[in-house]
């Protein structure tokens, strides 16, 4: 018969092992905390539009607020929130307007970097925007080149809009952390 362990050696055997795994996992480093400012240019009509709807429910209009709805985007991304600024990259994936109240859309983004600092990196973006709140949270699940294994949230706000044009200016305020 086998010789028994005891509870306490049993325990302090699992918790090394556990620390041994954590340590080995982050290899002593602890994460690089990032904050970026970035916003956003949209415009949701028109000839020069960034957002559109591409698919719909049968019998519904294609609206932020109408369940079903599927837009894409490809909005430029600026380190100001004017227009004219230079272009850093663009933000492209899809809304998905996921409440059947039309509350909530689903949000898949990529940032993709073009500027000299940050080029041929991403950010992927994800999570719920609920459309009736001034601020918002996605998650950054992932990016790629200088933000690769970076992890994180980004708060959405918008900083204008103007109805006549459907121009709107998004604040989106990343938080990073990563290993390197």
């Amino acid at each position: 018969m086998a010789p028994s362990i005891s509870a306490p050696t049993k325990f302090l055997s699992f918790s090394f092992l556990l620390i041994s795994i954590i340590v080995y996992q982050t290899n002593g480093q602890l994460p690089i905390q990032t904050t970026m400012v970035l916003y956003l240019q949209d415009i949701a009509r028109g000839p020069n539009a960034t957002v559109a709807p591409v698919i719909g429910l049968s019998g519904r209009d294609w609206s932020y607020n109408s369940f079903g709805t599927i837009f894409v985007v490809d909005d430029p991304v600026m380190m100001s929130a004017n227009p004219s600024s230079p272009v850093v990259g663009r933000a492209q994936g899809m809304l998905v307007v996921s409440a059947q109240d039309g509350a909530n859309v689903n949000v898949v983004l990529s940032i993709v970097f073009n500027n000299m600092q940050y080029s041929d990196s991403t950010l992927e973006l994800q999570g719920i925007s609920r459309q009736r709140q001034d601020y918002k949270e996605v998650s950054v699940v992932s990016g790629t080149g200088r933000f690769r294994f970076a992890r994180g949230f980004a708060a959405l706000q918008t900083a204008y809009y103007d109805p006549q044009t459907t121009h709107s200016v998004v604040r989106l305020t990343i938080n990073l952390a990563q290993t390197r």
